[in-house]
């Protein structure tokens, strides 16, 4: 195995475009177990820790650009006013030492249905910059997982920051797993409400072969809404419009019987997060706040 190292971006670009299978290692939370279980064995090792503009992030007017190195604990810690669905799930991610080195970039690397930060993205809007030596790209989240660990990205292009509309109204992401922490997710569910315009936007990871969004789940919520006059006035949601939502929110999934849960069940918690987090995010938005809870 060749161990390549580059000192700056440009570099990196090109050791990729002359080694197209080589595999980037920046945290290495999902790299080095598969090379240290010999599940995976790449001719080239391609280290982008030396490159420290993937570990910044930029705050504009609209939209936050943040490396894709920037570890879990500083979204936490630092982002948590303008990325507060991410922030949420950030806190589930692994343990303390995970969250230290793991991130948003190698998580959409890994492009496993499971991915922590796939449904908060997806929720959000966000946007994947993919970059090589031909040029940068912008790919909307929801065209970037294309299947089971599998991306849109092109063999020779490394991403180099996600792009995430900052928060205007609240945002939720509630997790499923076999324990409190540390676990991977049986399922998980993220809900972003959009006041400005209005909409609604979802994301929803181990529950299809790839992250989803729950688009018509999302036309009926923000219609309900807007027809209700819910958003000026501020009243509750109707409880038949908040199961209906959970219903095609459900409905949206393609799951699969495994080790960590039945299809059946999948359903059962995406349908059950929806509600919950739909009440939260509602409750949020009429005490002009934004609230924090995760589960």
């Amino acid at each position: 195995m060749e161990f390549l190292r580059p000192g700056s971006w440009e570099e990196a670009l090109a050791a990729k475009a002359e080694h197209p299978e080589a595999v980037p290692l920046a945290g290495g939370t999902d790299v080095m177990v598969e090379i240290n279980f010999d599940r995976r064995r790449p001719d080239h090792l391609l280290d982008l820790n030396r490159i420290g503009d993937l570990y910044e992030w930029e705050t504009g007017e609209d939209e936050v650009r943040l490396g894709a190195s920037v570890p879990y604990a500083r979204i936490m810690e630092e982002l948590r006013a303008e990325l507060p669905g991410l922030a949420l799930a950030a806190h589930t991610v692994g343990s303390p030492q995970i969250r230290n080195r793991g991130s948003v970039g190698g998580n959409l690397g890994a492009a496993s249905p499971a991915g922590d930060s796939h449904p908060p993205l997806l929720a959000a809007g966000a946007q994947v910059e993919a970059e090589s030596v031909r040029g940068t790209r912008l790919i909307p989240a929801e065209e970037f997982y294309t299947g089971v660990k599998r991306n849109a990205l092109a063999p020779d292009e490394l991403i180099r920051a996600v792009r995430i509309a900052r928060a205007d109204g609240p945002q939720q992401f509630s997790k499923v797993g076999t324990r409190n922490a540390m676990v991977i997710a049986v399922c998980a569910f993220s809900l972003a409400l959009h006041p400005r315009s209005r909409t609604v936007r979802t994301g929803i990871g181990s529950a299809a072969p790839t992250p989803v969004r729950a688009r018509a789940a999302e036309d009926f919520l923000a219609a309900a809404l807007e027809e209700g006059g819910c958003w000026e006035s501020g009243r509750p949601v109707p409880p038949s419009a908040a199961r209906r939502f959970a219903e095609l929110a459900a409905g949206a999934c393609n799951p699969i019987d495994d080790v960590r849960g039945s299809a059946r069940y999948r359903r059962h918690a995406v349908a059950v997060m929806a509600r919950r987090t739909l009440g939260w995010t509602w409750d949020a938005y009429r005490s002009g706040g934004r609230d924090s809870r995760c589960a």
